[in-house]
């Protein structure tokens, strides 16, 4: 049986538009996700809230969302809705309850914009009500000449090693699936890109490896490819920092000492790592004719 809660509100207005995913508000159909990435953010951090890998659906999103955004049209405040902050909006419970679907159609009636966050394939049942907000999204006046229509569609990656993403990402596609995924909604017109967050040290940040998935991304029809390292937080049992350095005592324990050189303490990686990260990317990138940024 799905587990169901209520909520008081479901649409979450940001300060400014979000740089990186141009969002102006972020929406999430699920509370916790099944995807049971070990890294993910939301699992220790004071960003994630309450985001196990126990799923709840939030029973009264539709009509909460649908006063949501007549407030937010009256209040001319139109803008980009992100879905999947926090959690996939796709997880497995979506195929049987289609909250996200009943929510896209909501969307799509007060024609605001979307960018998706996602790593599954079950996006695609939703490419008809998708090809509807493409047609008829309003974007808003300062991004009405940088973007062609209102839907943006990201799909997620850590590694395109299939071996190393079912450990780390245990209910997630594979990776060649995900990247199936973006090409048919490329080919289908979709401003489409990949999220390769968190690039993982010494796993999948080599010259070869982030090589290979830009190229990837260049193969499978992306506009974009955005990258982002690794963060840890916490130290309780199902925090990302104790299950991430759990696994590399299990699988790497050679790379344990070298994280905590990387880490140095923190939750965030070394800032000279992260700017070789940088420089790598952008060269990469460049070279095969792809972005990094989604405008």
């Amino acid at each position: 049986m799905v587990n169901k809660i209520t909520i008081k509100t479901i649409l979450n207005k940001s300060k400014t538009r979000d740089d990186w995913f141009l969002g102006n508000y972020t929406l999430n159909p699920y509370a916790g996700c099944s995807m049971a990435c070990i890294y993910c953010y939301t699992r220790g951090s004071k960003y994630g809230g309450e985001h196990g890998v126990d799923v709840s659906a939030k029973s009264n999103a539709v009509p909460i969302l649908k006063k949501s955004l007549k407030n937010s049209i009256r209040r001319n405040e139109r803008g980009i809705i992100i879905l999947g902050s926090a959690a996939d909006p796709y997880p497995a419970v979506e195929k049987e309850l289609t909250l996200t679907r009943e929510i896209l159609g909501i969307i799509k009636r007060f024609k605001f914009p979307v960018h998706i966050l996602t790593k599954s394939e079950l996006i695609l049942r939703d490419m008809d009500i998708l090809k509807g907000i493409k047609e008829i999204a309003i974007l808003p006046d300062e991004l009405v000449d940088k973007l062609d229509n209102g839907v943006i569609i990201s799909f997620s990656f850590s590694s395109l090693d299939e071996k190393l993403a079912k450990i780390i990402e245990p209910g997630v596609p594979k990776p060649i699936e995900r990247l199936e995924t973006m090409k048919k909604f490329s080919d289908a017109g979709f401003k489409t890109g990949i999220i390769n967050m968190p690039v993982l040290p010494f796993l999948s940040d080599s010259d070869e490896e982030v090589e290979t998935i830009i190229n990837s991304a260049k193969k499978y029809g992306a506009d974009y490819i955005l990258y982002g390292g690794l963060t840890l937080y916490g130290e309780a049992p199902d925090d990302c920092k104790t299950l991430y350095f759990n696994f590399l005592k299990e699988n790497y324990p050679n790379l344990v000492n070298e994280y905590k050189k990387l880490f140095k303490g923190s939750s965030s990686l070394s800032k000279s790592y992260q700017r070789d990260l940088t420089v790598r990317f952008g060269e990469i990138s460049t070279r095969y004719g792809i972005k990094n940024s989604l405008l």
